[in-house]
């Protein structure tokens, strides 16, 4: 009865969903400029409708490009509109004189802030974070990335990322998780990998299981130069790089960099979300991404509310947490009140 009763809520959440971001805004427009309404049959069909390709599209290893374009752009474009839309149709009732008003103006911010979102997303900054600690005998720098998804993004976008670091004078790589995120990606598309001369050091995010055949091509990895940690700790120069698996539950993540600890190295926790920080009690330097810093206002206000720790630097006695906003996008490739990031960690 318990698991009928969460299939119900499920199924039913996304129904909803669906429609306020699919179906909705056209209506409101619909509404304020035609006098339409606002959900009638035709809404209730259309919904089902793209229910059913959303469910094909994440269910499934669906690897259809149309498919994928319209529901991971859909879902950016939906959630901008919805949220525009609303607030027009609010100020119709309030200001009911300029209704026909409101709805253009709707249509013309939702071009212009997808055009600025679709072009924010396309852009990489690179940060630098200064570290000093008495365990790391020599100056070095570390790139740290998280959040790639290859697959949702494409290859030119990996290699604008590692354009980008090729002009930089660094140690190693650390990748936080969801290097891969959809089963029509080809890991020869990973090649360009092996003309990084440095090290690459790679945990698993949520994403990375989601494709098919995961365990397979995490495990082929390595031929292209990235060694996948899986739970286990690596030694370079005064480094202690503990990789933890994005799969497995919290406490069994804390054991993890219990079990791997060195006292005699700077440690460095490679983990995908940010939540082990809050009962991990060791020193050392936490790197996780996941939450993309919302990526597209206002939903970082939400995601917030699941991790704290949504963005940026933070410190707990001698345990510090960098939480990055991901170097590429999930699912729409969209960045609004948020950026792309390549982090260099510098320790002088």
């Amino acid at each position: 009865m318990t698991s009928l009763f969460y299939k119900i809520l499920y199924y039913g959440l996304l129904f909803i969903v669906t429609y306020l971001l699919f179906v909705y805004p056209s209506e409101v427009i619909e509404l304020l400029i035609l006098n339409g309404e606002i959900f009638n049959l035709k809404s209730l069909l259309t919904t089902l409708f793209i229910n059913l390709l959303i469910l094909i599209y994440f269910r499934t290893f669906n690897t259809n490009k149309l498919l994928k374009l319209f529901v991971n752009e859909g879902i950016g474009i939906g959630f901008v509109s919805f949220w525009i839309t609303s607030l027009s149709l609010i100020f119709s009732f309030l200001i009911t004189q300029y209704q026909t008003e409101s709805g253009y103006a709707s249509i013309f911010l939702i071009i212009l802030i997808t055009i600025h979102a679709y072009s924010n997303g396309a852009k990489i900054n690179l940060k630098f974070l200064t570290f000093n600690s008495n365990l790391v005998k020599n100056k070095s720098k570390i790139i740290f990335m998280s959040d790639l998804h290859l697959g949702t993004n494409s290859t030119k976008h990996l290699k604008k990322i590692l354009d980008k670091i090729s002009k930089i004078d660094f140690d190693f790589i650390l990748i936080g998780g969801d290097l891969i995120d959809s089963s029509q990606f080809k890991l020869s598309d990973l090649e360009i990998f092996k003309k990084i001369k440095k090290p690459i050091l790679f945990c698993t995010g949520n994403h990375d299981y989601y494709i098919k055949g995961s365990k397979d091509k995490l495990n082929q990895l390595s031929k292209y130069n990235i060694t996948y940690l899986n739970n286990r700790s690596k030694l370079i120069k005064n480094f202690n790089i503990i990789g933890i698996n994005d799969n497995q539950s919290i406490e069994e993540q804390k054991n993890v960099a219990l079990r791997y600890f060195n006292k005699n190295r700077f440690n460095i926790y490679l983990t995908h979300k940010p939540s082990l920080f809050n009962i991990l009690n060791l020193s050392g330097l936490v790197l996780s991404g996941h939450t993309h810093n919302g990526q597209i206002f206002p939903f970082n206000l939400i995601v917030k509310i699941k991790f704290p720790h949504v963005y940026g630097f933070f410190k707990k006695g001698n345990t510090d947490l960098y939480v990055s906003s991901g170097s590429g996008c999930w699912g729409p490739r969209m960045r609004l009140g948020s950026n792309n990031e390549i982090i260099i960690l510098e320790f002088i």
